[in-house]
């Protein structure tokens, strides 16, 4: 794996026959970074549209705008290299995070509040799978936070969270996102933040 968002993507498919073959293989071409937050490098790997997901030779899902989370029923796989963080990222106010989120696709995922545990705090209608592949990473709730090492996983499920990198290098960790529906009450939760 190599940094700055070059993560090497091998996709398959069929040729006209049905027999397997390799479609692409070379390093994901949809690579976002922001001016903001120099050293952050997010790499979209792969999304699908809905369930069941189209198997077949469909174009790359990559390539459209940035959305945060995934399409309605879909996942989206996503790589991302986070710096130690900044004193500028602490220090964001609202108009700056929420400027993050808008970059990201995703405005209304911010809920910055002034004095909440991180200004990157955020939430969206999914499950996300998060496999920390090197480095740590402290997960931010609204009552905790928890320190992450290479190998640990985290099932974030539609909370209130951030990532902040309070180490010396970065953290490559690796998402995937399952649309989802809050339950019933959840909703209304996204509000009090």
């Amino acid at each position: 794996m190599l940094g700055r968002g070059r993560i090497r993507r091998v996709v398959t498919g069929h040729d006209e026959n049905g027999k397997s073959i390799v479609v692409s293989d070379g390093f994901a071409p949809a690579i976002r970074t922001s001016p903001a937050r120099p050293g952050h490098y997010s790499t979209e790997i792969w999304r699908t549209g809905g369930a069941p997901a189209p198997v077949g030779n469909e174009p790359d899902p990559t390539t459209g705008a940035r959305q945060l989370k995934p399409p309605k029923h879909g996942t989206v796989i996503r790589v991302s290299e986070i710096p130690p963080e900044s004193d500028a990222v602490r220090n964001f106010d609202a108009a700056a995070a929420k400027s993050i989120f808008e970059s990201m696709g995703q405005v209304d995922a911010s809920t910055f509040r002034q004095g909440g545990p991180h200004p990157l705090m955020h939430r969206t209608e999914t499950v996300d799978y998060a496999i920390v592949l090197s480095g740590e990473l402290t997960l931010i709730l609204d009552d905790s936070e928890v320190l992450l090492e290479a190998g640990d996983m985290v099932i974030q499920r539609g909370t209130n969270h951030s990532w902040s990198n309070r180490s010396d290098r970065s953290c490559i960790i690796a998402f995937v996102l399952v649309d989802g529906k809050f339950e019933p009450g959840l909703q209304e939760a996204q509000g009090s933040h």
